[in-house]
């Protein structure tokens, strides 16, 4: 079994992996590109049992989610900000990674299998989306659970 460790900037906070992702959600919520100051989230979604934090836990920003209602909390470093990792009340049993602070961010696939871009309602114009990967305006499921047939292109798709 490979592991993967990661860590905020000034190396206070390091974390390990060690699993693949279950999947990676692109994001392009409101909330996101707020919390990484960019056009969208790169969120490799663990098991929280293959997910921990080496002797130092972050600080954690709770936040209410506008679309479920649920609980999000941001776990960052209070020493130099950077936000590390997501954990959901909506989706207790996994974590969400952000992508760019693992020490390789480039070691998991992103591919059209493993892969999606949600939130693309309130995506940034000119954000491109390569083409076969599934899509959603807004959440790939419903508050209650629902999934929602993702959008496939077989063209890379510009938002405007």
């Amino acid at each position: 079994m490979t592991t993967h460790e990661g860590r905020c900037l000034c190396g206070g906070i390091r974390y390990t992996v060690k699993a693949p992702p279950l999947r990676v959600t692109i994001c392009h919520c409101r909330f996101c590109q707020r919390a990484t100051g960019s056009a969208f989230l790169v969120e490799p979604i663990f098991n929280k049992a293959d997910f921990g934090v080496a002797a130092i836990h972050p600080k954690i920003y709770r936040h209410r989610s506008a679309g479920s209602g649920k609980i999000v909390e941001v776990h960052f470093c209070d020493n130099c900000g950077t936000k590390l990792f997501l954990s959901f009340e909506r989706f207790p049993s996994v974590v969400g990674v952000y992508g760019g602070t693992f020490d390789n961010p480039n070691w998991f696939e992103r591919s059209p299998k493993n892969t999606k871009h949600i939130f693309l309602g309130v995506g940034q114009h000119g954000t491109v989306i390569p083409a076969g990967f599934d899509c959603f305006e807004e959440h790939a499921i419903t508050n209650d659970g629902t999934p929602i047939a993702p959008m496939v292109s077989d063209k890379p798709r510009v938002i405007s």
